[in-house]
């Protein structure tokens, strides 16, 4: 069915004082985030994600990072930091991120972009390959350049020299250039650096050190939603969630650097924003 306002065109005439002029039509706003959404990667599973549907019960840290991240998607792009979700799987993190990502495409007509960590490093790790014809900055300069930048499971890949200089390269980049993003992680963000599994183990401390200034620290515990029974409620995540332990111990990874054949991240020849001094 064709727009009546502006046959199609993508514009409407409008009078103003007596003066007519013609302005983008209501109709090409709303097609133009609708592509953008389609081209932010959100899994189908996610697709529909919003803050309103995010089901919440007594759990005052977990209401406290709903609050701040509807805040957040509020004021973008004016927010001063972006967000950091943490904590056991299950508790809604990528639910909360992906919402927040929608109201800004939605709303704010921002370009925003979905990478699950692992995925990301696996596409670039895939330009390597001569059988594929795509360059490693066809991959990295829109995860760099996006307004707002959703990275789902930070911490979750396996540990080694190019995956840190790889995400050094991103997180760097978008702390420069004072870009918008969200993570989320099943890692905890403790003190003790003697702890394989905590964040800063998991991420390296340069990247540990930026996401503090980047963002604010959502952590936070809960029940796990997959295991909602059907037509459960509230009463039910209660339940659950004071009969499970404080904190999911997550199972063991890989110790050590494993080598990749990869290039490092150094050679990839973005130029997008000056190396920081502070480490």
């Amino acid at each position: 069915m064709s727009c009546e306002l502006c046959d199609d065109t993508g514009w409407k005439a409008v009078t103003t004082d007596d003066v007519r002029r013609v302005v983008r039509c209501d109709c090409w706003r709303d097609g133009l985030a609708t592509r953008q959404l389609d081209e932010a990667r959100i899994p189908p599973r996610y697709r529909k994600c919003e803050l309103e549907t995010f089901l919440t019960y007594p759990n005052e840290r977990l209401l406290i990072a709903v609050k701040r991240a509807s805040r957040f998607a509020n004021e973008f792009p004016g927010a001063q930091k972006g967000l950091c979700l943490i904590g056991p799987p299950g508790i809604g993190k990528t639910h909360l991120a992906v919402a927040v990502l929608r109201r800004a495409i939605l709303t704010r007509g921002a370009r925003g972009l979905f990478y699950d960590t692992r995925d990301l490093l696996r596409l670039i790790r895939s330009t390597y390959n001569p059988l594929v014809r795509t360059a490693e900055m066809d991959i990295l300069r829109p995860v760099m350049e996006a307004d707002l930048l959703v990275l789902d499971d930070l911490g979750s890949e396996k540990t080694s020299e190019w995956v840190e200089e790889t995400m050094n390269l991103i997180v760097n980049t978008r702390y420069n250039e004072r870009r918008h993003t969200i993570f989320t992680s099943n890692f905890e963000d403790t003190p003790d650096d003697t702890d394989p599994d905590c964040l800063k183990a998991r991420i390296g401390f340069r990247i540990h050190s930026r996401l503090h200034e980047m963002c604010e620290f959502l952590e936070y515990d809960g029940a796990d939603y997959r295991h909602l029974p059907p037509n459960g409620g509230v009463d039910d995540l209660v339940t659950m969630w004071k009969v499970k332990p404080s904190r999911r111990t997550l199972p063991a990874r890989a110790k050590g650097p494993i080598r990749a054949q990869y290039k490092p991240a150094k050679e990839l020849g973005w130029s997008g924003g000056k190396a920081d001094s502070r480490d």
